[in-house]
């Protein structure tokens, strides 16, 4: 049985909550990014993604200088690494998440995205559920926003 330590990200990007959001959108520029966990030294703090910038920074008139632990989500779904795919690609689904973090000892160690799950042709069906049941949700988000 796979393991999410056998797909998962473990070059993350991330940041600190001494940056700021300027800083984060620099980080997501730089490297084609749209979610940023943020860590004290390997603890995991929470998540930034890029519509949190958007949401809770930009748009609430926060200036570039707004600390990061304005806009970042902490209470965050996790995973441990041991974690078969299948349960992550569950999970995944079940909570409409397209990036979840893997924690060990409340260290962050990597990241599983949901391409992870279909680009290595593990559980596609999963992650074409769970990137089915997401897009959904984006779907609906976008058109109740327009009424």
């Amino acid at each position: 049985m796979k393991t999410v330590k056998d797909i998962m990200s473990t070059d993350c990007v991330t940041a600190t909550t001494k940056d700021n959001i300027y800083e984060l959108a620099v980080l997501m520029k730089q490297h084609d990014i749209g979610f940023v966990p943020i860590v004290e030294g390997k603890k995991l703090i929470g998540v930034v993604t890029d519509r949190d910038l958007v949401t809770r920074g930009y748009a609430e008139k926060h200036s570039g200088s707004t600390s990061a632990t304005e806009v970042l989500t902490n209470d965050i779904k996790t995973i441990e690494s041991s974690t078969s795919v299948d349960d992550a690609a569950k999970i995944m689904a079940s909570n409409q998440i397209r990036r979840l973090p893997v924690v060990d000892n409340g260290n962050l160690i990597g990241v599983v995205a949901i391409g992870d799950l279909a680009v290595r042709e593990i559980f596609v069906n999963e992650a074409g559920d769970a990137l089915s049941s997401i897009s959904e949700q984006d779907h609906r988000e976008l058109a109740s926003s327009t009424h």
